[in-house]
């Protein structure tokens, strides 16, 4: 018999949607027998609470003022050092409270995520800290119906669920970088760019193109070449940009790591930087103030975003409003050694 049909075993991997489906009602009313709200039908009470008893739910605390003792950190990855500094941030704060976290990926293979979720049922975690808004619909019906408080950090879009959400300030980051190398003189810039997939890719790309505007200069997409924030696509990029009958004389890579990528391609064609080619990355990541040369960047508060995402989570484990619904950290130009005026041709 598969799971999620009538007289499954219990503990079966089954969803809230598929309970609402067995039980004959709707996800909220689901949601309102888990959360222990009055609001339901004796009649409905008994026949959802039989099914939620089958497959093994757990109750949260509902009462407000409720101490949380555990957090679930989730990424969609951790194969970055921009993973280690959103952690970094996480737990400093959540120690200082007394609060333990478990950190999880939920990438790499088939039905992760559902592993995920059927483990938080299991420990009854008090919130969660979203690095990522990538989940199906089903799992956010899940999350909603279990009523665990949800922080989603860097959203990679609009998230789906009602969720505060905690960024960074991509759009002016990108202009920054690209500023400062119009400051130089540069006007041949380069970009390579993150997924498009992701918001905080776009914004940084539409942060280069406005800089390029305000400097007078049209967008030339030759210029402009996909990267996946890793090293690899930074040196692939940078060789594309090299093969150009006229390659630029300054990159903006989107990540630190594909600046590290960038300087790697540079170093083979035997060019140097920042004298044959300024280069600007994204992040502020500790290794890059020791790469040769010191990379000049944006910083990207990825602790900071990480504190901010336990002490928000940890308001509304005790029914308080979060400050504000969104929160964009800002981001700052750190000028080092990687950047300097275009070599007369």
């Amino acid at each position: 018999m598969r799971t999620g049909e009538a007289g499954a075993e219990p503990g079966g991997r089954v969803t809230i949607t598929e309970i609402a489906r067995q039980a004959g009602v709707s996800v909220p009313t689901v949601s309102r027998v888990v959360n222990g709200r009055s609001d339901v039908s004796p009649r409905t009470r008994a026949r959802v609470e039989e099914l939620l008893q089958r497959y093994g739910y757990r109750r949260r605390p509902a009462a407000p003022g409720t101490r949380a003792a555990l957090l679930d950190l989730v990424f969609h990855d951790l194969d970055s050092p921009w993973a280690v500094e959103i952690i970094r941030g996480v737990e400093e704060v959540a120690q200082a409270e007394g609060v333990g976290t478990v950190v999880s990926a939920i990438h790499g293979r088939s039905g992760a995520a559902r592993d995920w979720m059927r483990n938080l049922r299991a420990r009854a975690s008090d919130g969660v800290i979203l690095v990522t808004s990538a989940l199906d619909t089903v799992l956010h019906d899940e999350l909603r119906a279990l009523g665990v408080p949800l922080v989603v950090v860097d959203p990679t879009g609009s998230p789906a669920l009602e969720a505060p959400t905690i960024g960074a300030a991509n759009w002016s980051g990108g202009l920054a970088a690209t500023e400062h190398l119009l400051s130089l003189g540069h006007r041949r810039i380069g970009l390579i760019a993150g997924p498009p997939r992701l918001l905080c890719s776009r914004a940084r790309f539409d942060g280069y193109r406005a800089a390029l505007e305000g400097a007078g200069l049209p967008l030339d997409e030759s210029l402009v070449v996909a990267g996946d924030f890793h090293p690899e696509s930074g040196f692939a990029g940078c060789e594309k940009l090299l093969d150009l009958p006229e390659p630029p004389t300054a990159i903006f890579a989107a990540s630190d790591q594909m600046a590290l990528g960038a300087i790697e391609a540079l170093r083979r064609r035997g060019l140097r930087v920042p004298e044959d080619m300024s280069l600007v990355g994204f992040d502020d990541l500790p290794e890059v103030r020791w790469s040769a040369p010191p990379l000049t960047t944006i910083r990207q508060p990825l602790s900071e975003m990480g504190k901010l995402a336990v002490r928000t989570i940890l308001k509304l484990t005790r029914k308080e409003p979060p400050d504000s619904p969104r929160v964009e950290l800002g981001t700052e130009l750190v000028v080092r050694s990687s950047t300097a005026p275009p070599t007369a041709p």
